[in-house]
């Protein structure tokens, strides 16, 4: 049976004020070609349940000119500049203005939550948060809530206070980069061994990133030899990749982060053992695409995180006006394979080479 798409109905070209999941019309999808693919979670919040994929029509203006405070892990890597991207050209679309700050790094939580604290005081219509931690800033949104709605951006945190969510299962990003390998090694074949690099300990989409992986993994003939965890900052990753290299010199694979891949490609070409290793990202970036496309890198899942810095400002407009239809909601995954000439919404995943961080909309 061909799947059903389902598309949130425009009327008179202004989208349907309050419309409810249950109240949903089959369209053809041709009907919502301006729309953004996605995938909403019902009930929300609950990665347990299958995901449906829906095309969403996004607001064509702003009430009002909004403000929001944003707040980012980091921008240490071109991940959250590409979410910077989409939030960008959204708030510029709308018409509403935002100021955002970034914690340094998965573990500097204090400094999130003091930043977030300090730009909510200055005035602000919502919250949008990339949060370091899944729980840890738990008490601050659900005080913050009390005065204006808190949407989770990207990073998964727990539920309280929280008005909306924009983000994909890392447990299915950690489950993508792993089938990869057992697609190539399946049970039973010649064994290879993994070095794994799942992320900074501790940080909120690092245990699902990892829980999916390992489940994936169990179907093939990969063995993990090694498991480094640390910040993504491309320094800790370059120490991280030689020290597993040092250690484990026969490995076959190298999987973790974006900037865990952009390391490897740089560390196995100087040691001329690219031929022998190969690599695997569990999400995109620039330097990923580039791997990929140069044949260096071997496959990467990405979550479009331009699309969704796009969803996040989008939903968080409507939840000041009262007007969320969905509350929880990313891109489905896709997984983008080494050489491949034809790489699907490319402007959704990366922001373009010439963009600079942008910390204040007005």
């Amino acid at each position: 049976m061909q799947a059903m798409v389902y598309c949130f109905v425009r009327i008179g070209g202004k989208n349907m004020p309050r419309l409810s999941l249950a109240l949903l019309l089959l369209m053809p999808s041709a009907l919502c070609a301006e729309d953004w693919p996605i995938e909403y979670r019902d009930p929300p919040f609950d990665f347990s349940r299958p995901a449906h994929s829906a095309l969403y029509a996004p607001l064509d203006r702003a009430a009002g000119p909004w403000r929001f405070c944003v707040s980012y892990p980091h921008l240490k890597d071109a991940y959250w500049l590409s979410v910077n991207y989409g939030m960008v050209e959204e708030s510029r679309r709308l018409g509403v203005k935002f100021r955002l700050v970034e914690a340094g790094g998965y573990p500097n939580l204090q400094r999130q939550i003091e930043q977030i604290e300090s730009c909510v005081a200055k005035g602000a219509d919502g919250l949008i948060v990339g949060a370091v931690s899944f729980d840890g800033l738990s008490s601050t949104l659900e005080r913050i809530a009390q005065s204006m709605p808190v949407v989770a951006s990207v990073n998964d945190v727990a539920d309280r206070g929280i008005s909306a969510k924009v983000g994909v299962s890392w447990y299915d990003m950690g489950a993508a980069a792993a089938n990869v390998i057992a697609e190539a090694h399946p049970a039973g074949s010649e064994p290879v061994r993994v070095a794994w690099f799942p992320g900074p300990e501790g940080a909120g989409w690092v245990e699902f990133v990892d829980a999916g992986f390992r489940d994936a993994l169990r179907n093939s003939s990969a063995e993990i030899i090694d498991t480094l965890y640390g910040d993504t900052g491309l320094e800790i990753q370059v120490r991280l990749v030689e020290s597993a290299l040092e250690s484990h010199p026969d490995v076959d694979y190298i999987v973790g982060s974006a900037p865990t891949a952009e390391a490897a490609v740089s560390i196995l070409r100087a040691r001329g053992v690219e031929e022998q290793i190969r690599i695997v990202s569990d999400y995109m970036s620039h330097a990923v695409m580039r791997g990929l496309q140069r044949g260096k890198i071997v496959a990467a899942p990405t979550d479009y995180p331009v699309l969704q810095g796009r969803l996040s400002i989008e939903m968080a407009v409507r939840a000041v006006e009262g007007r969320l239809t969905v509350r929880h909601a990313g891109p489905a995954v896709t997984v983008v394979r080494s050489g491949s000439a034809a790489f699907v919404r490319a402007a959704e995943s990366l922001a373009p080479a010439s963009f600079v961080p942008v910390f204040e909309i007005e």
